[in-house]
This record gives structure tokens, C-alpha cells and sequence, in this order.
């Protein structure tokens, strides 16, 4: 049945019932003032007492009943409405295999559910021939780019090549490990998307990652004469997999120096706060304005085009750290005062499991 022949029933039920009582309370009044005038033990009251006692016993009844059924008729038809909106706000690009329920009315709302059903059922085999496409081609191309990196690798140890022949390769070998990070990346993520990373859980002193991490920017850093400073490095353990971890601050530090200014500053730290690990990683630097703010673990996204051009990455690696994050239970956030500093947190739970 509609949405709208069933509120057409309900509210003309409503209005019968209040009808009848309407009509009850005249009949009542009716016969009282006949009464009155048979036995002529009281005069009649006057035209405007009756007409108050009119509105008092049966207008007013009758105006709560239709308030208080119109609400309750009201609720019960949006009811399904508050049900169906909380159930698609549950459902998100990694979660598109969820299925609505219906009423059962074989309503609006009914049929408004069986499309939105068959729609994300579409999105969901998308993103899966999508993904799978993804992993295919990761795969296929991996062999291909070894093979290549093995054999520059070969010719650049051969001392009989010239030196612009030799320059060339080294320029090729670079262009084929980009490659093989984008490569990498893409299957990382893709993977994270399918469920089908597998994390190993041991503990992890975070402390012991930090400082290692301290030590990598020291060193990538001497290129552009950067401060590099830890400021605050408790000693903390968690369980988590050491490698995705170590691989989540190189992430990090690598982006601090890239990103940042001549002689400019990293500053690493980590303490507890509330039972979770806070891992900072600030820089000074351009920094991230506020129009783009919210894009910045896209995928493929580089921020600033004139910037970019002269930093080299892919734009994979904020959503490859976000992902090591979210597998452990933790979260990351980025906080960027353009001109000036930007610091990226990472909250992980120090008891999980």
C-alpha cells in the first residue's frame, strides 16, 4: 500500500473518531439543556455558556485528538524513513555489500530500497573488477620492471660502458624504482581495500622505531641542510606489526624533508596521552592550505601542482600511511599552519591486539 493512501486512511480514521466524539458531546449537551426545559427547575444558560461548554468538552478534546494522532500517524510513517537513512549512512566504499531491509509494506519507501540495494550491489562489483584489475596488472608489471632493474643494475657494473651511456642508465634505473614504488604502492592498497593485507600482531617497542626514524631523517636531511630534533620519546609498546610501522614513519620523515624549506626544521616525538601512542612528525614549509586541507590521503593527490613538479613521489604515500594506521586501530590527522609548520599525527592504542 502507498505512503499515501495509507496516511489518506489513517487520518480520515482520525477524523471519524473525533466526530464521533464531537457528536457524542453535542448530544450530551442537547439533551441536558432538554432536560432543563422540560423540568423548568433552572433557567436556561445563556447562548455563550453554552457555546464555551461547546468548546471546552468537545472542541478542545477533539483538537488534542487530532494533534497527538496527527504526530503519532506522523511518526509511524517516518519511522521507516529515520530506519533506511541510519542504514545508508552506514554503508561507505568499503562496505557496499550491505543490503538495506525493507518494510515489507511494498511501499515508496519499499521500492526506494530495492533501488538504492541494486545500486550499491553495481558499486560493489565496480570497485571489485576494479580492484582485481589492479591487482592484475600490479602483478603483471612487477616481473617486467625486475627484470629491468636487474639488468641496469648489470650494465652499470660493467666498466666498459662510457660515461654518458652509463648516465643514461642510471637515469633509467631511477625512472624503473619509481615505478616499482607506484607499483608496490598500488598493490598495497588495493589489497588494504580487499581485506586481504594480512598484519602480523607482536609487540613493538614504538620508541625503538622513532629513534631509528630520528636517524633516517638525519641522514636525508643533510641534503637540505635540515634541523632535525626529537624532542619527547617515551618509551612505549604495542602490538602491531614492526614493518608496516617502520614503514609508516619512513612515510613520514621522507615527507617532513621533501616538503620543506631549505635549513628548515623536522621535529619527531612520541608519549602516551589516554591509553594510545602519539607518534608527531612536524616540518616547517609551504604547509597545506586549507582548500585542500581534506584531500591530502587521496590517492595520486600532490597538493600543490607548481610544487610538485619539483618533489618527486607519486602521491601514494599518505594513503599508504593511513591505511598502516587504520589496520592497527589507530588514526591519523594532519594539522598545517601554511608559512609556518605542519604536523601529522598518528594515534595508535596502546593495548591492541
Amino acid at each position: 500500500m502507498k505512503i499515501q493512501t495509507r496516511l489518506t486512511l489513517w487520518y480520515s480514521a482520525l477524523l471519524l473518531a473525533s466526530l464521533v466524539i464531537m457528536a457524542g458531546v453535542m448530544h450530551y449537551e442537547l439533551k441536558e439543556q432538554q432536560d432543563i426545559l422540560r423540568k423548568h427547575t433552572a433557567p436556561p444558560d445563556p447562548p455563550w455558556e453554552e457555546v464555551g461548554e461547546v468548546i471546552l468538552f468537545s472542541a478542545l478534546p477533539t483538537a488534542a485528538l487530532l494533534l497527538v494522532g496527527g504526530w503519532f500517524i506522523l511518526r509511524r510513517t517516518l519511522a521507516p524513513v529515520s530506519t533506511l537513512t541510519r542504514a545508508a549512512e552506514r554503508i561507505h566504499a568499503g562496505n557496499l555489500a550491505e543490503q538495506l531491509q525493507g518494510s515489507g509494506n511494498d511501499d515508496e519507501l519499499d521500492r526506494l530500497t530495492r533501488v538504492f540495494n541494486d545500486m550499491t550491489r553495481r558499486l560493489h562489483d565496480s570497485f571489485e573488477s576494479i580492484r582485481e584489475f589492479t591487482l592484475h596488472a600490479s602483478h603483471e608489471l612487477r616481473t617486467p620492471l625486475t627484470v629491468m632493474h636487474a639488468e641496469l643494475e648489470t650494465a652499470l657494473r660493467d666498466d666498459s660502458v662510457a660515461a654518458l651511456p652509463r648516465e643514461r642508465l642510471t637515469s633509467l634505473l631511477d625512472e624503473v624504482q619509481r615505478l616499482t614504488q607506484i607499483v608496490d604502492g598500488l598493490t598495497f592498497l588495493t589489497k588494504a581495500d580487499a581485506g586481504m593485507l594480512r598484519f602480523t600482531r607482536e609487540p613493538v617497542q614504538l620508541d625503538e622505531l622513532v629513534r631509528e626514524g630520528y636517524a633516517d631523517a638525519q641522514i636525508l636531511g643533510e641534503t637540505k641542510k635540515l634541523k632535525v630534533e626529537l624532542k619527547e620519546c617515551a618509551s612505549i609498546a604495542i602490538k602491531g606489526d614492526r614493518h608496516r610501522l617502520r614503514q609508516l614513519l619512513l612515510i613520514l620523515t621522507d615527507n617532513a624533508i621533501k616538503y620543506n624549506h631549505d635549513s628548515g626544521t623536522v621535529v619527531l616525538g612520541l608519549h602516551a596521552k589516554n591509553g594510545s601512542a602519539l607518534i608527531s612528525v612536524a616540518n616547517t614549509g609551504a604547509g597545506i592550505s586549507p582548500e585542500i586541507a581534506g584531500r591530502v590521503f587521496d590517492r595520486f593527490f600532490r597538493g600543490d601542482p607548481s610544487h610538485s613538479q619539483t618533489v618527486e613521489g607519486s602521491g601514494l604515500g599518505l594513503s599508504i600511511a593511513q591505511g598502516i594506521v587504520e589496520a592497527h586501530g589507530g588514526e591519523i590527522r594532519i594539522a598545517s599552519e601554511p608559512q609556518r609548520l605542519t604536523t601529522v599525527t598518528v594515534e595508535l592504542p596502546v593495548n591492541g591486539s
